[in-house]
């Protein structure tokens, strides 16, 4: 491999690599560290997107580093299933320790957020004896067959890959901000127990206590509270998907703590091993232990590597209180952006400003008072914050959502200077559609 520039390397990029694995930016990265990147040219970038939220604990941090080389001077690989090691149990029992509820409660690893989810579902059929899953509208689960099928978005993701895994539901998620309220969202439920299938065939819902890619719509704490309830009701099993939450990243280890109520299963993944590939099952143990040996796991599941960086992980949040640090990035963030959308200039295209602890996103439109979403200037925007040195994401059903997952350990100053490259970006889009 040799360096190049960023255009030689995107022209050898789309050669070599098919276009359905999208990349946002034609900028190769060369090193990083905290919440900075540098690409192969050697330009800076702030980065505000954490890997899509897999750097909580921010780029090759040093104590995450040297967890991993000393367990690459013992072992890269076992496989779990064949021969065991300490690490994949101490952090089970550190996650039992960690995740919200009373109940005991075992975990299981795999590699990827969508594994989590479908081995999620494996379990709560296995369980319950039944097939069904209820997902909701605008949600993000993944891009295997099942995790497309329960996800709540057909573009990108669902178009032409059908068909998809049979017994999915969907119901709308409440979004005041678009017209759903927690009572429409119930409502809706209590009508597809009625009209499309007997909640005694039902074995599991699934939600994000925060969507992701839906545009970081936050759950109310009454409506899980409510899914909760429902769930005991009629014997379904309640998954909280935490894959994009975890980890201190909402002001919280879990984002469902913020509702008070005991998952039944919870899928982990992204920042639970820095940067380093592995995600997480963690539930009741009574459910957890329905399946038969060898139901569950995978050749590179649980990997060492990704077991010694995830203790390392806790550690690093529990040391440097990066809940805490979340809450304050989060209320920073919030009040520059409540500072653009009070000026003249741009008032007009910010939209609902949304937040819970370091979890920030802004809706940007064509005409506030009619909340038409403008996914072009939220494209563009993106670019032209590129162009200046900054890393954002899109998201959201209509592609008009900013999203801000900046690494937790980001100084005061390198939040506030991104958000001033920000505001000069949206600033010249505006002024140049004016």
């Amino acid at each position: 491999m040799t360096a190049s520039n960023n255009s030689a390397l995107q022209a050898r990029r789309e050669s070599a690599i098919p276009r359905g694995v999208g990349t946002m930016l034609p900028v190769f990265t060369a090193r990083a560290e905290g919440a900075e990147l540098w690409d192969v040219e050697g330009k800076r970038y702030i980065d505000f997107a954490g890997g899509i939220a897999v750097l909580n604990t921010g780029h090759n941090h040093p104590k995450i580093k040297a967890a991993v080389a000393a367990q690459l001077d013992n072992f890269s690989h076992t496989c779990f299933q064949v021969t065991p090691y300490e690490s994949y149990v101490a952090l089970a029992e550190k996650l039992n320790a960690l995740v919200p509820g009373p109940s005991p409660k075992q975990t299981m690893f795999v590699t990827t957020g969508a594994e989590a989810v479908e081995n999620a579902v494996k379990i709560a059929r296995q369980h319950t004896g039944r097939s069904g899953v209820i997902a909701f509208n605008g949600a993000f689960h993944g891009r295997t067959l099942m995790g497309m099928a329960l996800t709540g978005k057909v573009l990108p993701y669902k178009a032409g890959f059908g068909p998809f895994p049979a017994e999915i539901y969907h119901a709308p998620f409440p979004t005041a901000y678009r017209g759903v309220s927690v009572a429409d969202s119930l409502k809706a439920l209590e009508n597809l127990f009625k009209s499309d299938v007997d909640p005694k065939r039902i074995a599991a819902m699934i939600v994000e206590p925060v969507q992701g890619e839906g545009g970081f719509n936050i759950a109310p704490a009454e409506w899980l509270q409510a899914l909760r309830k429902i769930c005991d009701e009629h014997g379904i099993l309640l998954i909280i998907d935490e894959i994009q939450t975890g980890f201190a990243r909402t002001g919280k280890m879990f984002a469902v703590e913020y509702a008070g109520i005991e998952p039944d299963m919870m899928t982990l993944a992204k920042s639970l091993a820095g940067g380093f590939p592995l995600s997480a099952v963690v539930g009741k143990k009574s459910v957890m232990d329905s399946c038969n040996p060898g139901g569950l796991g995978g050749t590179y599941a649980g990997s060492p590597l990704g077991c010694v960086a995830g203790l390392a992980v806790l550690d690093v949040i529990e040391e440097e209180k990066l809940c805490d640090r979340a809450n304050t990035i989060g209320t920073l963030m919030v009040d520059r952006l409540n500072g653009m959308a009070n000026r003249n200039t741009l008032s007009p295209v910010i939209g609902e400003i949304r937040a819970l602890g370091g979890m920030v996103a802004v809706e940007l439109l064509k005409n506030r008072d009619t909340r038409e979403p403008d996914a072009d200037l939220t494209k563009a925007l993106v670019q032209k914050c590129a162009a200046k040195g900054l890393v954002i994401l899109s998201c959201g059903t209509y592609g008009n959502v900013i999203r801000f997952l900046v690494p937790l350990v980001a100084s005061d100053a390198l939040v506030n200077e991104g958000m001033d490259v920000l505001e000069a970006a949206l600033e010249e889009l505006v002024a140049a559609k004016a």
